[in-house]
């Protein structure tokens, strides 16, 4: 076209190296396409019950389970798989976990979303001390 001068060699290929991520990024944000599971299929022993001090939280990365303890000793758990796309989050800080992928947030005593992208609670599960251990597993 007479007039509109071409698009440089560098604008090219910046459009078209920019072009898969953003695709990606689109597909990485569809939470029903991982089918990981968020809750154990049996009963698993998590350690001592000292692990988790009154009034904290601790996480299990291995396992995608937090475990907090309540000032008055209870305890509670939830599967640390993100609600939003299912990502295991692997950051505690304090009592706040911190999802990898898109920055969700959760509390790690009640599994409520403390900020977005996720909008869904963090699933619970059943958890009792047995024996001086942490024992989790699928809620009943």
């Amino acid at each position: 076209m007479p007039g509109r001068p071409s698009p440089s060699r560098r604008t090219v290929l910046r459009g078209a190296a920019l072009t898969p991520v953003a695709g990606l990024g689109l597909a990485a944000c569809s939470p029903g396409e991982n089918k990981t599971s968020t809750t154990p299929t049996a009963p698993v022993d998590l350690g001592a019950r000292s692990e988790v001090a009154k009034g904290s939280a601790k996480l299990y990365r291995d396992q995608n389970v937090v475990v907090s303890r309540a000032e008055n000793g209870s305890l509670k758990a939830y599967s640390t798989l993100c609600t939003h796309a299912r990502c295991p989050v692997n950051k505690l800080e304090g009592t706040r976990l911190i999802c990898p992928c898109h920055g969700s947030e959760f509390d790690a005593t009640t599994g409520e979303v403390l900020r977005a992208p996720a909008t869904v609670p963090l699933t619970e599960l059943s958890v009792e001390e047995k024996n001086g251990k942490i024992v989790v597993g699928p809620t009943a």
